[in-house]
């Protein structure tokens, strides 16, 4: 399988001098291609520091990043705008819909935006809104359908243009436990069935154990992972020792 992301000697510090703040240091990272990798760690160990630099939200102090074989941090902001459009998905806690445009039309406007003929936005619609059980919802607008159907809606939005990478920030931080099943379950069948290759942020165990590997960090250095075996009971009880090893209470990892 291809390497998707590259990091290498990853640095990110804030601040000047006197008054630093050192959030990622030596962080090199691998995401092949195909996989499902889940980041933890404590509050304030560098978990959105290193989404933001993959995600091209944030450059590096210091370090190198690439992503299907392209340097981001070398990117001025006009190629950036075009390669998170081609090569990036988003899905984030808060779904980000827009609430005067059906479910169809949000999920659809990546691909209006990059002025894709109207075929092949139907037949695009109708592999991720079946793939992600939503198919039934397309005519309906965001206020009109629960929580869970606005995050498939959003994930559905973040694979419709085919990324190479899928970027999920806490995806099921405002989700009740169903609907949070319910999506882990659509994105570890994208996974598997689509090839999908998605980096998820998160706090929650649970969560992470739909993974197929996870990646500890804590005080912006890497301090272990996990790649998964056996059964997901047996990963998610893998993946509490290890958070309580890092130490702070589960509610705050």
């Amino acid at each position: 399988m291809n390497d998707v992301v590259i990091a290498k000697n990853l640095k990110k510090v804030y601040g000047s001098r006197g008054n630093v703040y050192t959030a990622l240091q030596d962080i090199d990272l691998n995401i092949k291609e195909g996989e499902f990798v889940g980041i933890m760690g404590p509050s304030g160990a560098g978990k959105t520091t290193l989404l933001n630099i993959i995600s091209t939200i944030d450059k590096p102090s210091s370090g190198t990043v690439t992503i299907d074989g392209e340097d981001i941090v070398k990117m001025n902001e006009e190629k950036l705008c075009v390669f998170r459009r081609n090569k990036l998905g988003f899905i984030f806690q808060d779904f980000n819909l827009l609430d005067t445009l059906t479910v169809k039309e949000n999920i659809v406007l990546p691909l209006a935006l990059s002025k894709v003929n109207l075929n092949e936005i139907e037949k695009r619609l109708r592999e991720v809104s079946v793939a992600l059980g939503i198919e039934d919802i397309l005519n309906k607008y965001p206020y009109e359908i629960s929580g869970g159907q606005k995050q498939r809606t959003a994930a559905a939005r973040a694979i419709i243009n085919r990324p190479t990478l899928v970027l999920a920030d806490e995806p099921t931080g405002a989700l009740d436990s169903k609907s949070s099943s319910e999506l882990l379950q659509a994105l570890s069948d994208l996974n598997e069935k689509n090839t999908a290759t998605i980096m998820m942020v998160t706090h929650d165990a649970f969560a992470a154990s739909y993974c197929k590997r996870i990646i500890f960090i804590k005080d912006g250095l890497l301090f272990t992972e996990l790649v998964r075996g056996g059964s997901r009971r047996e990963f998610f009880q893998r993946i509490l020792d290890v958070l309580k090893t890092l130490g702070g209470g589960l509610t705050d990892i």
